[in-house]
């Protein structure tokens, strides 16, 4: 028995037939048109048949696409293909086994780590179907109509797709007023969402037109641009609405993974979108990436404008870290984890042509040089001048030395224990390990220096009793200046255990020796030596441990490292 759309195709070459005939012109042709003896009236009628026939083959086109993909859905889980209910659960299998009785649970997507794959969207019985039906509308000049019933099908699906993915359809203006929190969620289903959609759903989708529409490039693309652009122009948008959105620092990261996205996906788009009707969506693609990498420039700008702004108001108890040191230097070290993207980002503020984008970068990079390494280097520079401008509130010069000794040393172990030490060089890490030794000189003179100068003996001719006499005014000022300095210092914080050891050493180097030595005097002298003990408060031994009591902080002082 023939099939309802066996006998409508029949119909169709027919009088498609007829109407041909009608157009010859060759002596051979007119003779079988009057043979025929075919009236105006007759081919009136034969055009009116085949518009009727072709809107009834238009909705059993439209019949077989819906049936395909419900016989598809319905058996997604029975068999062993590629299709894309291999890629989906419900909530409900997820969360209850045993409760079969909600039927309208939306399903979301399994894990997607293999995208080398291609979806069988329809049987290919129904595809050979849907080819021969496509093949005589274009034939008749019903292209648009075929393809519009072709994509309407189509679109539901990938719109259904991206939504099983967990996308939900934002306006630009949602995404912009949207709490960061909520937005960091957005975009990590987002990244999942495109990177299916382009290495999966698109290609799939691409195939099936072709398959369908074999023969027939132009139908085809446009058959697959009005079945993509709508989720195309969905994905686009939430991008292009994170580039345009707040430019704050801490926003760098996430807007990273949208950045690093775009681009590993931009050779897809590439391939995809380069035909007569898809190529705007590519070049929008392709200006939403920039725009992206504009933005996180922007970032790095708003965080020199935050490093200018920290007030230098309040010191930091006992010349500890300052906290913008530990925010700048972290942030810029967590960045630096995407080295290679933001030394693609910072050579990309004069861009290239389309043609010549490079879109995936390698290592071969003259750091030293870098637009990265420039930019890192301007902002320890600004990080330095503030912190300079923050010591100046210390009256006491000393401990002036000690907090910037503190955040210099800081500095130069995150940048050598970080991708900062490849951007910024070995040269730049000499320097400020440089910096950090002259804080310390600086410090020990400003402590120490007058401490030390109490204990220098003499030697000019003075009689026996008025040198017992020096001695002892001497021992009791050294008193009363290092205990002045191990009660204040004893609250003051180095942060780095060894920097702390090494400044407690080199006080205990200098000042033992010049102790031992001046108590040595004042025991061999002749007046005072019988009664030396009685003005010898510290033992060398005390001295050296009160020395290394120094920089113990107080209770909730803060500074230690992070």
């Amino acid at each position: 028995m023939i099939s309802f759309k066996s006998s409508l195709i029949l119909i169709i070459d027919s009088v498609k037939n007829l109407l041909m005939i009608n157009h010859l012109n060759e002596p051979l042709n007119l003779f079988i048109v009057r043979s025929l003896v075919i009236s105006p009236l007759s081919i009136i009628y034969a055009d009116d048949l085949l518009q009727q026939a072709m809107f009834r083959l238009q909705d059993e086109f439209t019949t077989l696409m819906q049936r395909a993909s419900e016989s598809v859905d319905l058996t997604r889980h029975q068999n062993g293909g590629n299709n894309l209910g291999d890629y989906y659960e419900s909530e409900e299998e997820e969360v209850d086994d045993d409760d079969d009785d909600d039927d309208n649970e939306i399903p979301i997507a399994h894990p997607v780590t293999d995208y080398g794959i291609l979806i069988e969207a329809l049987p290919a019985g129904i595809i050979s179907d849907l080819h021969e039906i496509a093949k005589r509308m274009v034939a008749a000049g019903y292209e648009k109509e075929c393809s519009h019933a072709y994509s309407v099908s189509r679109r539901e699906f990938l719109e259904e797709s991206l939504s099983r993915l967990g996308l939900q359809k934002l306006s630009m203006d949602q995404v912009q007023k949207m709490q960061w929190n909520d937005l960091e969620d957005e975009i990590e289903k987002w990244v999942k969402a495109v990177n299916v959609a382009l290495r999966i759903l698109f290609p799939s989708e691409r195939r099936l037109c072709d398959r369908v529409f074999f023969g027939f490039n132009s139908v085809s693309d446009l058959s697959f641009m009005e079945v993509s652009r709508g989720s195309t122009i969905q994905l686009l948008n939430f991008a292009d609405a994170v580039a345009i959105s707040s430019r704050a620092p801490e926003r760098l990261f996430k807007v990273l993974d949208v950045y690093e996205a775009l681009r590993d996906l931009m050779p897809e788009f590439e391939l995809m979108f380069s035909d007569q009707y898809c190529v705007l969506l590519r070049n929008e693609a392709l200006a939403i990436w920039r725009r992206l990498g504009e933005a996180i420039r922007g970032m790095f700008m708003e965080l020199e404008n935050l490093i200018r702004r920290d007030p230098a108001k309040t010191p930091v108890p006992g010349g500890g870290l300052h906290p913008i040191t530990r925010y700048v230097m972290n942030y810029i070290r967590a960045a630096c984890r995407s080295r290679i993207t933001l030394e693609r980002v910072f050579e990309e503020i004069v861009v290239p042509s389309a043609s010549a984008v490079d879109y995936r970068d390698g290592d071969d990079r003259a750091l030293s040089s870098s637009s990265l390494a420039v930019q890192m280097a301007w902002i320890m520079e600004l990080l330095e001048s503030n912190l300079e401008a923050k010591s100046k509130i210390y009256k006491d010069s000393a401990l002036l030395a000690v907090f910037m000794m503190n955040n210099e040393r800081y500095i130069v172990q995150k940048v050598k224990d970080s991708e900062l030490g490849l951007l910024l060089g070995d040269d730049w890490i000499r320097k400020h390990a440089a910096k950090v030794k002259q804080y310390h000189v600086s410090y020990h003179r400003s402590s120490w220096s007058k401490v030390s100068g109490v204990l220098k003996i003499d030697n000019n001719a003075m009689s026996p009793t008025g040198a017992s006499r020096s001695l002892k005014e001497k021992l009791k000022l050294f008193n009363s200046y290092f205990e002045e300095i191990c009660k204040t210092q004893s609250t003051w914080i180095i942060f780095d255990e060894q920097l702390k050891e090494e400044l407690r050493n080199s006080v205990a180097g200098s000042l033992s020796p010049a102790y031992r030595n001046f108590i040595g005097r004042l025991q061999s002298n002749n007046d005072s030596g019988r009664y030396a003990e009685r003005h010898i408060k510290f033992s060398v031994e005390d001295l050296e441990a009160r020395i290394f009591e120094l920089f113990q902080g107080s209770s909730g002082s803060g500074g230690g490292r992070k």
